[in-house]
């Protein structure tokens, strides 16, 4: 039995629709940011960078697997369970080309864009700018890989496309007065939103935690 530790942003939502898609049972540890759970000691043994999400998988033999980082965590799950990671061949390379872009990319940009608009006291027209231009640029190196084939990692929806979404629904909505205009100038990227939103379990997936 898996037991996902997790909050309501777009990194914990990429395991939770992970874990809907796969239709196995799983229990929910919900980590309260706002409250600074992620620094208990005992989820700091199992995510030693205090961040969500993290898994603890229960082995048949009766050992326990920690698993961090999402990226870590939606290639354990796949090749776990053979499903949404290519096993083999190019096909497998380009799903971890746009996971691994997706990881150290898109959502550290979009998450530097929002502290900066939302959340700091001090604002900056620098660091604003800064990271709209860049989110901007990566969302148009999506749309143009997506006007070429039905998912990021080709035609197959995959784990890459399970972790880009989450974060493309955020630019979408929390940033919508920062990044909505550019997300409508790309036809190929909101196809794909709508194509991958309306999976049952990615809505399910986008639901988790329900605090």
């Amino acid at each position: 039995m898996i037991t996902l530790h997790t909050w309501t942003t777009p990194n914990g939502r990429k395991v939770s629709i992970m874990l809907e898609e796969l239709g196995i049972a799983y229990d929910v540890n919900a980590v309260n940011l706002g409250k600074n759970a992620q620094f208990a000691p005992e989820f700091l043994a199992i995510s030693p960078n205090n961040k969500i999400p993290a898994i603890t998988d229960l082995l048949p033999d009766g050992s326990s697997l920690s698993v961090f980082e999402s990226g870590a965590i939606l290639t354990y799950l796949a090749e776990k369970h053979g499903l949404f990671l290519d096993a083999s061949g190019p096909g497998r390379y380009k799903q971890l080309e746009w996971l691994n872009w997706q990881v150290g990319g898109l959502g550290p940009m979009l998450g530097q864009l929002g502290f900066f608009e939302k959340f700091s006291k001090e604002k900056s027209e620098l660091a604003s700018r800064r990271f709209a231009t860049e989110a901007d640029r990566l969302l148009m190196v999506m749309d143009a890989a997506l006007s070429r084939n039905q998912y990021l990692g080709g035609d197959t929806y995959s784990i890459a496309d399970i972790a880009a979404y989450p974060w493309v629904v955020t630019a979408n909505t929390f940033l919508a007065d920062v990044l909505s205009a550019q997300i409508a100038a790309k036809p190929a990227l909101q196809d794909w939103l709508a194509r991958v939103g309306a999976r049952p379990a990615v809505q399910r997936g986008m639901a988790i935690p329900a605090v």
